[in-house]
């Protein structure tokens, strides 16, 4: 058993997570095994280009790789992360599914993958977690 008893726990634990709230992400399931996180796309998250900020897309990456990290030790501190930036979404939505590749006495690596509605590779997130 993880550190929440259920995804309404979590939810309730990350409201605190302000930043990636206040613009729109949400939790959408998590087990012990994977998190998935999605962020309805709107004019906010939007470049002067008229595309998807990649900040927007990292910070929704960023709040999968913090939900599953914390459900494995709470409480874990990214302190390494990339982002690889595949394709720009076409979809209205993007979901990002974390999972943890290697879980140590003291850190651990985690995968995120973000696709859109659609499908489509949007990027690929890899972080270093330090459990304090």
């Amino acid at each position: 058993m993880g550190t929440y008893k259920s995804v309404e726990e979590a939810r309730t634990y990350f409201v605190k997570d302000r930043f990636a709230t206040d613009n729109g992400i949400t939790l959408d399931d998590l087990s012990d095994e994977k998190s998935v996180c999605s962020m309805t796309i709107t004019e906010r998250h939007q470049n002067a280009y008229g595309g998807v900020m990649g900040g927007a897309i990292f910070t929704l990456a960023d709040f999968a790789f913090a939900t599953i990290a914390n459900q494995v030790h709470l409480s874990t501190v990214a302190q390494q992360v990339s982002i690889n930036y595949l394709s720009a979404p076409k979809g209205k939505k993007l979901i990002a599914t974390s999972s943890v590749k290697k879980n140590g006495r003291s850190s651990m690596v985690i995968n995120v993958d973000v696709v859109d509605d659609t499908g489509r590779d949007i990027a690929q997130f890899v972080g270093t977690g330090f459990k304090p």
